[in-house]
């Protein structure tokens, strides 16, 4: 019964002293998605032609992670810009921003295929509400969270999202992690960021979660931080009936659909 409400391996059953083979079959499935979802190259062509479409210029940039193996073997490299990327933000930091959007591969390109533009076009009416300049987005290959840091830092934006294919599970090959950085600069502690998880279909919702990051971001041009001192409260406000914000656009929120 409980299988009805998650993806978990409980009540496989058993044949004898083994899982059944369906089951086997199954396993056997969801391991080489999550594998193919580290591996594959990052195909950037229809991510950077939605983005297009949505009216936001792109950049593309590079880790100094060389080659995938050199990616998983070192992540420090993987946080660092490559010397090429970084001369180029700094020939393209002359109009200071307030919010970069970055989009890296991460640790599934699937995760970014299925989901990048679906949470930034939520996102987008938020953005605009609140009147944040938006840098160019940033298309980012062999990307950790922290390279975020190093480009928002030469950029010289307010705030950084950085938008990452998760490490894959073996129900969630395809989960997107968008990460929330308050005044970017090498050396940032993973205390010092939010983490929304899980953005995927079958997860958390695109629209929820702009929902979310727009809230996490008022909260840190307010406050001027981000991290473990800025606690996820927009919950309270998709709860609680009749408390509508003047700055938050109705179409782009899901509290109606979630209070129905």
């Amino acid at each position: 019964m409980l299988r009805r409400y998650t993806e978990a391996r409980i009540g496989l059953g058993r044949t004898g002293a083994s899982l059944p083979t369906r089951e086997v079959l199954k396993f056997s499935m969801a391991h080489a998605q999550a594998r193919d979802a580290v591996r594959t190259a990052m195909d950037w062509r229809g991510v950077e032609q939605g983005l297009d479409a949505l009216g936001l210029p792109t950049l593309h940039v590079a880790s100094q992670a060389t080659d995938r193996d050199i990616y998983l073997r070192r992540p420090d490299l993987g946080r660092r810009l490559d010397a090429a990327s970084s001369a180029a933000l700094a020939t393209a930091a002359s109009a200071r921003s307030e919010l970069l959007v970055i989009i890296g591969d991460g640790l599934s390109s699937t995760a970014v295929t299925a989901n990048a533009l679906g949470l930034i076009a939520a996102l987008l009416p938020h953005v605009r509400a609140n009147g944040w300049q938006l840098a160019p987005v940033l298309l980012a290959t062999q990307a950790r969270v922290a390279l975020g840091d190093d480009a928002g830092a030469i950029l010289g934006s307010r705030a950084v999202l950085m938008l990452i294919g998760e490490r894959p599970g073996l129900t969630s090959p395809d989960s997107l992690g968008a990460y929330l950085t308050w005044e970017p600069r090498v050396g940032r502690k993973d205390g010092e960021r939010n983490c929304i998880s899980n953005i995927r279909k079958g997860g958390l919702g695109a629209d929820e979660a702009a929902f979310k990051i727009a809230w996490l971001l008022r909260e840190a041009f307010h406050r001027r931080l981000t991290g473990v001192t800025l606690k996820d409260e927009s919950n309270y406000l998709l709860e609680a009936p009749g408390n509508d914000t003047d700055d938050q656009p109705e179409a782009a929120s899901p509290r109606g659909a979630l209070l129905s």
